[in-house]
Parts: C-alpha cells; sequence; structure tokens
C-alpha cells in the first residue's frame, strides 16, 4: 500500500511515467488487492472440516478476486477518459484488501486478548470475514463515492494554519492508536469501507427531493383542457 501510494508521485517527480508504468501499476494492483487477499481470506475462514461453508469462502473468495479486477479496469478507463478525480467511485481496492489483512493480523493475535475465549474469537473472525469480504466485494463495484483518505487526511492535518484544538485532536488520536494498536488499523480500515457507506445511505435518505410533486389537477382544469 505504501508504495503503491508514492508510486505515481515518484514518477511525475522523475518524469519517467509511461502507459508501460501504468499496465504494470495494474497488474501489481491485481496480485497485491486481488489475489493476496482472497489467499488470506481462504486461510482465515472455515476449512475442509466444513465443506459446505468452505465451498461458499471460496466462492466468497472468488468473487472479491473478479471484482478487484473489475475495479481496477474501470478505473483505469474512467481515468483515461475523464481524468484524476476527488474521490472514488466504488471502495478502493487497497482499502477492501486492509480491511482483510487487518483481519488476519487479529485472528494471528488472538492469544492476546485473555479476556475472551480464543475459540469464540476465531468464530468471530471467520464469519466477519467470509460476510465481510462478500460487502467488500459488492463495495468495490458500486457507485458510492469514497474520498481519497491518504490525501485529505493531509490535506486537512498539515496544510494551513491550524487551531491549537485541531493539533489536540491529532495528539488524542494519537494516544489512542498507541494504546489500542491492534485493532486500530482494524477500526480505521473497516470505518472507512463501511462507515462512508452507511453515511452516504444516511444522508440520501434524509435529503430532500429535489423537485416537488406536482400537484394532481382539479377536475375544473381537467374539464377545461
Amino acid at each position: 500500500m505504501l508504495f503503491d501510494a508514492l508510486d505515481g508521485y515518484v514518477a511525475r517527480l522523475s518524469k519517467s511515467a509511461s502507459k508501460f508504468g501504468a499496465e504494470l501499476d495494474s497488474l501489481c494492483d491485481a496480485i497485491s488487492f486481488g489475489l493476496a487477499p482472497a489467499f488470506i481470506l481462504m486461510r482465515m475462514g472455515p476449512g475442509w472440516e466444513y465443506p459446505s461453508l468452505h465451498q461458499f469462502l471460496a466462492g466468497v473468495a472468488t468473487l472479491y478476486m473478479v471484482c478487484t479486477l473489475l475495479r481496477l479496469a474501470r478505473f483505469n478507463v474512467e481515468s483515461a477518459i475523464e481524468g484524476s478525480s476527488k474521490v472514488f467511485r466504488g471502495l478502493p481496492s487497497p482499502g477492501a484488501a486492509g480491511c482483510l489483512a487487518t483481519l488476519a493480523i487479529v485472528r494471528g493475535g488472538l492469544y492476546q486478548f485473555t479476556t475472551f475465549d480464543p475459540s469464540l474469537m476465531r468464530v468471530l473472525v471467520e464469519s466477519w470475514a467470509t460476510l465481510g469480504a462478500l460487502a467488500l466485494a459488492l463495495l468495490m463495484v458500486s457507485r458510492i463515492p469514497y474520498p481519497h483518505a491518504t490525501k485529505q487526511f493531509l490535506n486537512q492535518s498539515l496544510r494551513g494554519r491550524r487551531h491549537l484544538s485541531h493539533l489536540v485532536q491529532l495528539l488524542l488520536l494519537g494516544f489512542v492508536v498507541v494504546m489500542i494498536h491492534e485493532v486500530a488499523l482494524l477500526i480505521t480500515f473497516w470505518l472507512y469501507a463501511v462507515g462512508l457507506p452507511l453515511r452516504y445511505a444516511i444522508l440520501r435518505s434524509l435529503r430532500p427531493q429535489a423537485f416537488p410533486t406536482p400537484a394532481a389537477p382539479h377536475g375544473d382544469d381537467l374539464l377545461s383542457r
């Protein structure tokens, strides 16, 4: 993810951007954010001791990889036609991959959560991974707008003059991340992936209609027409 965020900037800075580099970047994204997360998902979910669940998991993993390829192909086409945009249409594939990767990290450190039953936690993570990957696949091919998280965070946090309260908020955020570092990335990625669509749906439901529904004509008006 770090190199994916920096490669375009380095290419433009060194004036070495090319069509070949763009195609190679898409191929790397397909492997890093499509194939690798699908493999991680297969390792996290139910095994062959539960044949039906394992087959369902394999279907979800395949759908996830296909939706990643469709997401990348659509992004390339839209970028070539419309140019760069301030928002993504659909969940970016690195964000979806980050959701599954952080789940794998939490699953590997279940022994740290001594207050919960590890076997119960493992079942919860397996269920969450399977159903969550299905939701992530559909979000990638959706039209829901997602902001450029890295650019937006840097612009809002580092650029321009900021009030002292803004610095306090950043310090509190850093303190929370340090205190719950085991699940900080998990919360961050899943809030970005799922929280934004929920907010988008709520705002759409609360938004008034752009044009009021015209009133039905009276009987006299109908007769006169």
